[in-house]
Formats: C-alpha cells, structure tokens, sequence
C-alpha cells in the first residue's frame, strides 16, 4: 500500500513539449483575465462585476486578487509542486489572474503571463536540486503528506451528507465507506483504496438530494391543485406570481453575463484545449490530493477524485459566472478529468475544446437547473465545505508529519509554532496554506542551525 501514497520522483525537468504548453497557457490565461473574461480564484470573481461596468479600478482590482491570492500561491501551490513533483492551478493561474488585471495593455498580459510561466518550469527545477541537496531535506520529507492528504480526503462525502442529512445518514456513508476502504485493500491492493469509498459516498449524497427535491416537488404539485382563494381570484393574480410583464432583474442580469461569454466562444475554446491538455501531458494535477496520484501514475484515480470535486463547484463557478460576467477560467474542471485519461494530446486538445465550448453555452440553462433543485444546490455547497475541511485537517497533520521527519520534536515545534503564531495574529496566511508554508519555514530554519552546528539532521 506504500505505494499508493509515497511520492514519485520529485524532479521537476520537463520536456520542450510541456515547457511551451505551460508557458503558452499562462500567457493565454493572463489574455483571458486581463480582459476579465475568467479568473481562477472564486474570491475575485464576484468583484469582477464592477470591474467589467467600470465602477471600479484596474489598480483596486489587482489589489483585491492579489491579497485573496498570494498566500494560496507561495503557502500552497510552491509547496505542493516541490514535494509532488507535479503542478497545480494555485501555482500557475492564481499568478496569471494578478498579472492579467495588472496589464495597463492587452499586449503586455500575454508577456507577463508567459514570463511567469517559464519561471516555473525553469526556475522549480533548480528550486528542487537546490533542495535535495540541503542536509536537511524538506522536500523528502514533505512527501509525508501524501497519505493524511489520500486519506481523509476520502472522508469528504460522509461530512456533507452529515450536515445535510443529519447524524445517522452520516453515520451509514461513514461505515459504507470504511467497510469499501478495507475491502479494496484487502482485495485490490494496487487501487487507491479511497477511490471506491469517494464514489459511493458521493452517489449516496447525490441520491439523497434528488429523493428530497422529488418529495418537494411532488408536494407542491399537490398543493398547486387547491383552488385559488377568493382575493386572488379578485386580483388575478396566480399563486406566487409577480406581477403581469414584470422582469426580475437578476434574470436580465444572468442573461447579459451569459452573452457576453458567448461572444467570446472561440477563446474558451482554445483555453479549454490548453488545459486540458496540460492535464494530458501528467505534469499537472487539479487538487491536494490529485497532484499525488498523478506523481504515482494513477490517472484514473486522479481523474476520480477530480471529477468528485468538480461536482462541489459547479454550481458556485456557474452562478458567480452569471452573476458576474467573468468565467472560470479552468470552467467547471471537468477538462481536468478527461485529460488525465485521454491517451494523445491532439484528442485532448479537441475534447478541452469541446468541454468549454458545452460548458459556456449550458451556462443558462445550468444556472435554471439549479434554481429548480435546491437540495442538489445545497449538496454542492455541502460537499465544497466538506472537501475545505478534510484537506484542512489532513494538510495540518502531514505538514507536522514533515515537520517530524525533518527534526523530530523540534521540528514539529518550530512548524506547530508558526502555525499557531500564524493563527494568533489574524492568519496572515491563510488556514490552508499556512501549514505548508511553515514546513518550508521549518525546512530552512534547522538547515541554519545545522550550518550553526546547533541541530543534526534527523537519520530516516
């Protein structure tokens, strides 16, 4: 089973092919932002809005995504790529959003965008020698992660369907999914044993929803056949109607942020293309836990837990969409999936397009859909807070898990430390990459002891 879970090779040296694929979707991705078409972070999306109608600034709005992003890219994103060897969208178009609206011109986005791009895939690689070299390896160690991270992630439908449906809903998912979790074990020692549990788990929740949307459904047909009282048939006026003529706002609203994306269909497209052929290249991976598989060449596992996550945010990414103009720029993340087991490039970069070319065009009538499903709805809300959570707590314990591999107690002080120092002012970093982030921390504080000749590297 230690397979499953330990890192791969953690070296960084891409080929030409993956270098210029990387280089022209960062560059692509800061084109897109920097016209606010589509940002990665959905903390920017929403200010995205006044952006697009002038109300606010180029200025004001790079300072927003760069304060709701700089942590997610040097606390989590440089991280989790040195320790998988595999990179990540916090690491790549987190940056791009920031650069695209900093662009005073549409030429320079470009420019910006793919000068960040070649700093990754020149510069991590000698980031990565430079690391292993250390005598106190923190990049080694930091592959300890992999397996809270594997693990409790598979946990997350069980959390979502306890906030959703009460304690013993909760209770039966949680021992479905223990029960498939030994069996595959013992049974299909070569699969990831969270992978059969992940997707019980989430048809659970998902049958769950549509059974209660159903009930009401059902229950309001019937309430819809009582005769309407007298002083609505007074006014003329049907039940829960407005008024004749009347337009809701937000539906005018959703329909000129749908048409704007429309118009700009051929560019999405060749978006789609570009990522999902990063994920074809496996040189990329869309999620904590992901990045690990792809680094073992478990693809299809990866593609699992991907499309798992996809399911929580489609409906955030949809509606911010509508509401704000501004796509997100991986779309839903189903392009993320199909790459991982498309076996050549050129079919991922016709399926990346066509995947965003269906998602751009769904937009309205997903964001209909949703309106009429609530439980469905609130399911995905559920299941993204859930997935918060798990990788929250399975962050925090394998960065101490690091953090004793590298220095044994005082290892997991100094890292433990800076955690909850980082919590007592205020998260200066924010919760998810602050544990990370003070592994590296950890990493170069006992390397200047052990130049210091005040700390000796832990043996392993």
């Amino acid at each position: 089973m230690s397979s499953t879970v330990s890192a791969a090779s953690t070296g960084l040296d891409f080929s030409l092919a993956q270098q210029l694929t990387v280089v022209a979707l960062c560059a692509l991705t800061a084109f897109i932002s920097h016209l606010a078409l589509a940002v990665f972070n959905d903390g920017v999306r929403p200010f995205m809005l006044d952006f697009v109608q002038g109300r606010t600034t180029r200025s004001a709005t790079t300072a927003v995504s760069f304060g709701l992003s700089v942590g997610f890219v040097f606390g989590l994103g440089a991280p989790m790529a040195l320790s998988s060897g595999v990179l990540n969208p916090w690491l790549l178009f987190l940056p791009t959003d920031v650069l695209g609206i900093l662009a005073p011109k549409k030429w320079l986005a470009p420019l910006l965008g793919g000068a960040w791009g070649a700093v990754v895939v020149f510069g991590l690689d000698g980031a990565n020698a430079l690391a292993h070299e250390l005598p106190v390896d923190f990049l080694t160690a930091m592959q300890r992660m992999a397996t809270p991270i594997l693990f409790l992630f598979t946990l997350f439908p069980v959390l979502a369907i306890t906030r959703q449906f009460g304690r013993l809903r909760g209770a039966v998912a949680g021992g479905v999914e223990l029960a498939l979790v030994v069996l595959t074990m013992k049974v299909w020692p070569e699969v990831f044993a969270g992978a059969p549990a992940m997707a019980v788990g989430v048809l659970l929740l998902i049958g769950f929803a549509v059974a209660k949307d159903v009930r009401r459904r059902r229950t309001e047909r019937v309430a819809a056949g009582a005769a309407p009282s007298a002083q609505e048939r007074a006014l003329g006026d049907p039940v829960g109607g407005g008024r004749p003529g009347e337009v809701d706002p937000m539906v005018s609203l959703f329909g000129t942020s749908a048409a704007r994306l429309r118009r700009h269909l051929p560019l999405f497209m060749v978006l789609g293309a570009g990522v999902c052929l990063l994920a074809q290249l496996h040189v990329f991976g869309g999620g904590e836990a992901t990045s690990f598989l792809i680094a073992k060449g478990q693809y299809a596992e990866a593609a699992q837990v991907d499309f798992y996550r996809a399911l929580g945010f489609i409906p955030l990414i949809a509606t911010t969409a509508l509401a704000s103009g501004a796509y997100g720029i991986v779309g839903f993340t189903l392009a993320y999936p199909v790459g991982y087991l498309l076996p050549n490039p050129w079919l991922a970069v016709a399926c990346g397009a066509l995947i965003f070319a269906g998602e751009v065009l769904a937009l309205s009538w997903i964001g209909k859909v949703l309106g009429g499903l609530p439980s469905v709805r609130d399911s995905s809300e559920h299941l993204r807070a859930a997935i918060g959570d798990t990788l929250q707590l399975a962050i925090l314990f394998g960065s101490l898990l690091a953090a004793e591999a590298m220095g044994g107690g005082l290892g997991i002080l100094i890292a433990g430390g800076l955690y909850l120092l980082n919590e007592a002012v205020g998260r200066v970093v924010v919760r998810m990459a602050a544990a990370p982030a003070a592994v590296v921390v950890t990493g170069i504080v006992l390397n200047l002891l052990h130049w210091l000749h005040l700390f000796t590297p832990v043996k392993t």
